[in-house]
């Protein structure tokens, strides 16, 4: 189990500038639903941005700490 603020403190250290909204599908902690936005993906194909954020939560997916992520990435909008 994670807690949220931990799933978004763990982006932001890696994606500096992403806005991260982390939402727990089950109440578990371990199914989780999270939506990063930030300028680092600018030019990047999905894969390599969902790898971004994937890197970032190395330690709690391998753990399975984080046991299902459903992830959707995207760059700001002005």
């Amino acid at each position: 189990m994670v807690q949220p603020q931990a799933v978004e403190t763990a982006i932001q250290r890696q994606i500096p500038d992403a806005q991260v909204t982390v939402e727990d599908l089950t109440g578990g902690g371990d199914h989780l639903q999270v939506s990063v936005v930030s300028t680092a993906f600018e030019g990047l194909s999905r894969i390599r941005q969902h790898q971004l954020v994937y890197g970032a939560l190395q330690q709690e997916l391998a753990s399975e700490a984080i046991h299902a992520l459903a992830l959707s990435t995207s760059v700001p909008t002005n």
